[in-house]
């Protein structure tokens, strides 16, 4: 039987999942509340509705004769769309809104990591009163990553020492509408990402990748939703060895275990600190652009995972292949504080050569496609060495403009890579 998927969600991780959903013999339907054009040349169809409603959801997916679904993004599973469409008899490859709150709830996920002994967590308090948070952060002996319990798209997080001062820490906790904030101590190191394709208590990983959250190079500026990410040939990043990565996956492990019938993507924020691996956060679903990083080195068919997720099989083991990957974003100018939308996008699918390219947030019009005031596009260079997808990715953007767009152009080039393996040798007494 053909299977028919909806894909929910219309992001440059969801254009990632479309493309390799294309690979497969699935017929694709694809909704979400922007048009995004890469997703809808490769789908039979496709449907602007706010995806945060399941009711909508499920009456698109019941109108295509979906079989299966795969949610994207963290703000329909939040929403419980999973749920409705699992009660609709349509088996949703993502969690229930009660096991996304994993990612959803951060006070729930450190209280979570710490009443099932989840390996890597760091020391933290959660508070509803700012003015005993605050209390908290002129006591502790250190510095602290300040974090809203719920969900801010990768740009709430605050942190002493870093970005900021106690004094406007607390200013920062005053000033804001928070009902709840998670204090941790701050973590020092090196990030990576693991994430890990989840159903049936079976787990199984990818490949480790680097994201880059400040908008500007040299890790600068403010966070954003990422700029870009990159991965190596093997398991591995050039600054962790095999068993930085083991550790990761053993969190994972851990996780899944005490997340009794957790299903779709559980993806593992870790820092590699000399006392070795910590958590920094988990996600429910694919990292954005981490998909993008992954989901073009995967061998196996990714429409495979789905079925046998839904049959109640065991997960196929997954192959990939031994090549790197660099992806950097375009973003509108101004990007994160005062993005300026309207720029027009130059690359496309035609000129961007060896390169691959992902839709995020645009604007298509009758004379081309433009920027809007999120991150917009990123290209993918794939290669044997990170050096040479960096050069595929920078051949790219060269043809994309630089007016109105704003690239990260350090992200993957030698000097980077160097740097953190130089940092972490660094913190590791090396």
């Amino acid at each position: 039987m053909t299977e028919t998927v909806l894909l929910v969600g219309g992001g440059g991780r969801e254009h990632a999942i479309a493309r390799a959903l294309d690979a497969s013999d699935a017929t694709l339907y694809a909704c979400a509340g922007n048009r995004n054009p890469g997703i809808a040349g490769l789908a039979d169809g496709f449907e602007t509705l706010e995806t945060t409603n399941p009711k909508a959801v499920v009456a698109y997916a019941e109108d295509v004769g979906a079989t299966l679904a795969v949610v994207g993004p963290e703000g329909p599973l939040a929403a419980g769309v999973a749920d409705a469409l699992d009660d609709a008899g349509i088996y949703a490859f993502g969690p229930n809104a009660d096991e996304a709150r994993i990612e959803t709830d951060k006070a729930f996920q450190r209280r979570f990591m710490r009443e099932h002994d989840v390996p890597g967590c760091p020391d933290f308090e959660t508070f509803d009163d700012m003015e005993a948070a605050c209390e908290y952060i002129d006591e502790y002996d250190g510095d602290l990553a300040v974090k809203p319990a719920g969900l801010t798209g990768g740009k709430g997080v605050r942190v002493t020492g870093d970005q900021i001062t106690k004094e406007e820490a607390k200013a920062y906790l005053r000033e804001s509408d928070y009902d709840r904030v998670v204090l941790e101590e701050r973590l020092v190191g090196e990030e990576f990402t693991v994430q890990a394709l989840v159903a049936n208590g079976d787990l199984r990983v990818t490949p480790a990748i680097q994201d880059h959250k400040r908008a500007y190079e040299g890790d600068e500026g403010p966070n954003t939703g990422g700029m870009g990410s990159y991965s190596d040939s093997g398991l591995a990043l050039p600054f962790m060895d095999d068993e930085d990565y083991d550790g990761a996956v053993e969190v994972l492990k851990a996780t899944v275990e005490a997340l009794e019938g957790f299903k779709g993507v559980l993806y593992g924020q870790f820092m590699l600190t000399a006392e070795g691996v910590k958590v920094v956060e988990f996600n429910a679903r694919f990292g954005d652009p981490e998909a993008m990083n992954t989901l073009p080195v995967l061998d196996t068919d990714f429409l495979d995972v789905l079925v046998a997720a839904r049959e109640d099989e065991s997960l196929p083991e997954l192959s990939f292949a031994p090549k790197a990957t660099v992806c950097k974003y375009g973003v509108p100018e101004g990007y994160p504080t005062d993005p300026k939308a309207g720029a027009k996008i130059e690359v496309t699918e035609e000129n961007a050569g060896d390169a691959i390219l992902f839709y995020a947030s645009v604007d298509e019009r009758d004379d081309g496609i433009y920027t809007t005031t999120s991150r917009a596009f990123a290209v993918v260079g794939v290669a044997d060495t990170i050096a040479e997808a960096e050069e595929i990715a920078e051949d790219a953007l060269a043809v994309a403009g630089d007016e109105g767009l704003h690239v990260r152009h350090d992200i993957g080039t030698a000097d980077l890579v160097q740097r953190r393996i130089d940092h972490m040798a660094e913190i590791r007494g090396e």
